[in-house]
C-alpha cells in the first residue's frame, strides 16, 4: 500500500471541491468553508482556487467571494493562500480554448485584466494566459509588475509568441499535454514548442491517469528536470463525490464509473474528479515514485514557486 503524503499538498489550480463549484457567482461563503475543510482533510495545505474564462462581471464576482470569504473563516484564509485566474485571455481556436466558453475569451485588454487583479485586491497569485493573445507582452509585465506569476496555456503560440512572453516574465506552463486538441502536427506543436524552452518554463502536470496517460506522464519525468514540475488538481465540484453530474461556471459536467469528468458530448475532459490524494496514490502505484520524489512534485516545488 502507498504511503500519502500527511497534510502538505500544495494545489495551483483547483476549480471547486465536494460540490462547491468556485467559478458559480452565487457560490456563498459558508461554501467555501466547506470546501477548505474538505480539502483540509483530504491533506492540502495550501491550494490557489481558480476561476476560469466567463464574463468579466461573473469573473469578479467569483474572486470578490473567494476573498470575503476568506475574510470571514479562519479556515479558508489558510488554505486558500491565492488566487489563479485561468483565462480570459486565451486562444478561442477550436481545440485549445478546452472547456473555457469561447464566446468569453477575449483578446489582449489591459483594463479588463486591471479590473480582474483589482477585484483580488492582493491575491492573485497566477495567471494563465495564451502568448499569442498577450502582444509584446504587455499582460505578462502588467502582473509581473505586481507580483504575479504568469503562466501559458491554452495556446497555439509559435515561437517568437511564446519567447516575447518568456521575455516580458513568463516562466510557467498550465497543464502540459492539455487544453490542446487531441490531434495536432505530429513535428510541429504546443507541447514540442514547450518543451523546447524547458531551461526558461516550469510545467504544471495533471496527474489523474486520465489528462496524460502514463507512457506520456513517465517520460516527462525523464525529459523534465523534476525541479520544473509541480502536479496539479485541475479539480472541479465532482472532486471527493462519486459519478454525476457537476456544475462548472456556466456549463455541466459528467462524471462517470471511472471517475473522469467529462464534457457531455465525452468529446474532452472537463477538469479532474480527482484530489491531490487521488494524485498522490496514481504516482506510487501507477508510476512507482518514491515518496521524496512525489513531496516534490505534490508539495515542495510549487510550495516554493508561491514564495
Amino acid at each position: 500500500m502507498s504511503q500519502d503524503l500527511s497534510h502538505s499538498y500544495v494545489d495551483l489550480q483547483v476549480n471547486g471541491y465536494v460540490g462547491v463549484d468556485f467559478n458559480e457567482p452565487t457560490t456563498t461563503l459558508a461554501e467555501f468553508e466547506r470546501a477548505a475543510l474538505a480539502m483540509q482533510a483530504d491533506g492540502v495545505s495550501i491550494a490557489l482556487p481558480t476561476i476560469i474564462t466567463a464574463s468579466t462581471a461573473a469573473m469578479v464576482r467569483c474572486i470578490q467571494n473567494i476573498c470575503q470569504a476568506r475574510e470571514v473563516y479562519p479556515t479558508v484564509a489558510s488554505v486558500f493562500r491565492g488566487i489563479h485566474i485561468e483565462g480570459p485571455f486565451l486562444s478561442s481556436e477550436a481545440g485549445f480554448i478546452g472547456a473555457h466558453p469561447v464566446w468569453h475569451a477575449l483578446a489582449q485588454d489591459l483594463n479588463q485584466l486591471d479590473a480582474l487583479c483589482a477585484a483580488g485586491n492582493g491575491l492573485i497569485r497566477l495567471l494563465t494566459l495564451a502568448p499569442e493573445v498577450d502582444i509584446g507582452g504587455r499582460m505578462t509585465q502588467f502582473c509581473r509588475d505586481r507580483g504575479i506569476l504568469v503562466s501559458a496555456g491554452h495556446t497555439n503560440a509559435n515561437l517568437d509568441q511564446l519567447d516575447a512572453c518568456i521575455e516580458a516574465g513568463l516562466d510557467l506552463f498550465t497543464h502540459l499535454g492539455n487544453g490542446c486538441p487531441r490531434l495536432m502536427d505530429r513535428h510541429d506543436n504546443i507541447i514540442y514548442r514547450a518543451l523546447s524552452r524547458w531551461e526558461k518554463l516550469r510545467f504544471t502536470l495533471i496527474a489523474d491517469g486520465f489528462h496524460i496517460p502514463q507512457l506520456l506522464f513517465r517520460n516527462l519525468l525523464h525529459w523534465l528536470p523534476m525541479e520544473r514540475i509541480a502536479v496539479v488538481s485541475d479539480a472541479i465540484s465532482a472532486a471527493g463525490l462519486g459519478p454525476g453530474t457537476f456544475q462548472l461556471g456556466e456549463r455541466f459536467v459528467t462524471v462517470g464509473a471511472d471517475r473522469a469528468a467529462r464534457d457531455p458530448s465525452g468529446e474532452h475532459f472537463v477538469g479532474s474528479a480527482s484530489t491531490m490524494r487521488d494524485a498522490d496514490r496514481w504516482l506510487s502505484e501507477s508510476l512507482r515514485l518514491s515518496l521524496v520524489q512525489r513531496e516534490q512534485l505534490l508539495s515542495g516545488n510549487a510550495a516554493a514557486w508561491l514564495t
